[in-house]
């Protein structure tokens, strides 16, 4: 089967569905992106592994990794396998100590918080691509970047408004706190800022 790699370029919130969220990936070779509406929870599982953001407690896709681990069970590659009627469909390949491989369908949220855990490769097929993939070019990237700069802008002076003026200190102890309370989206801020001043 001829399958096309792909790379996450980005997650950002849907304008389309409230609560829902825009995973976005695209060919690493090639200009196309294949964008798939995610839920939350699963949202938010992608962008703490991208952040290497460590929560308290493992999340569910964590302790799949932690079982998987315990049984010798790896992760090939992630194919984002079919579209029907709209909606993606997903397989993790698994393969265990002896070579065994197996196929287990999963929605593509999942299998893609679950397969950047393995650090496995994502795929897909010419047929989802040419249905489902959006030719990206200059202009419209250049118009991606203004809109998702400027809906990070009013989020930042939504939620965060008040996060430059806090010392190290207090970005640290806010971290912390934000970790704790498992609310990653404001950990992730607040670890942006760190990052920015040091």
């Amino acid at each position: 089967m001829e399958k096309i790699k792909l790379d996450i370029i980005g997650l950002s919130s849907s304008h389309a569905q409230s609560g829902s969220f825009a995973l976005v990936l695209g060919e690493s070779e090639g200009g196309r992106r294949l964008p798939i509406i995610i839920g939350m929870f699963e949202a938010q599982a992608i962008a703490i592994e991208i952040e290497k953001i460590t929560p308290n407690r493992p999340m569910t896709h964590d302790l799949f990794k932690s079982f998987a681990g315990h049984f010798d069970i790896s992760i090939q590659e992630i194919i984002i396998s079919d579209l029907k009627e709209g909606v993606f469909f997903a397989k993790i390949v698994c393969v265990d100590a002896q070579g065994k491989q197996v196929e287990i369908d999963a929605r593509p949220s999942d299998a893609i918080a679950i397969g950047i855990r393995f650090d496995a490769a994502i795929y897909t097929n010419p047929a989802v691509m040419e249905e489902a993939g959006i030719v990206v070019t200059d202009e419209f990237e250049e118009e991606l970047d203004t809109l998702t700069n400027a809906e990070e802008d009013s989020k930042e002076e939504e939620k965060g408004k008040g996060i430059k003026k806090h010392s190290v200190e207090e970005l640290n102890r806010l971290l912390e706190k934000a970790l704790a309370e498992e609310d990653y989206e404001k950990a992730a801020q607040l670890r942006d800022e760190l990052n920015k001043r040091n």
